[in-house]
């Protein structure tokens, strides 16, 4: 899984994100820059007939696959890959609910900032 380190890079990076006393390096930019494209891909897929849920579904569905592709990268053989699976997955897993929490937090910290129901203007 060496293949993966900048993901691991990526997570520490991303707990450090709201630090005050933490310096956002060009690369800690460019990862958050890659990810509100992302984001703002999948917001453009929302419309009368496709909700949040479909749209997150969908954006769930292809960062399984992109992950699979890339966790396949370094391997000669899909016999290999196969038998990493179960670590793979445990990588990858750790990693997403890691990035799940942390984002939860600062959702309920910024609630009325980030979370706009039906106020009056």
């Amino acid at each position: 899984m060496s293949d993966n380190s900048n993901n691991q890079d990526a997570l520490a990076q991303s707990e450090l994100r709201d630090a005050s006393e933490i310096e956002i390096t060009e690369e800690m930019q460019a990862f958050y820059k890659r990810a509100d494209a992302v984001i703002e891909l999948a917001n453009s897929q929302l419309s009368p007939t496709s909700h949040s849920g479909q749209v997150g579904a969908s954006l769930l569905y292809a960062a399984a696959r992109y992950s699979a592709s890339v966790a396949s990268i370094g391997f000669v053989k899909g016999d290999d890959l196969r038998k990493e699976k179960e670590e793979i997955i445990e990588f990858y897993t750790k990693q997403y609910r890691q990035m799940l929490s942390d984002n939860i937090d600062d959702y309920a910290q910024n609630f009325d900032k980030y979370v706009q129901l039906n106020r009056p203007n």
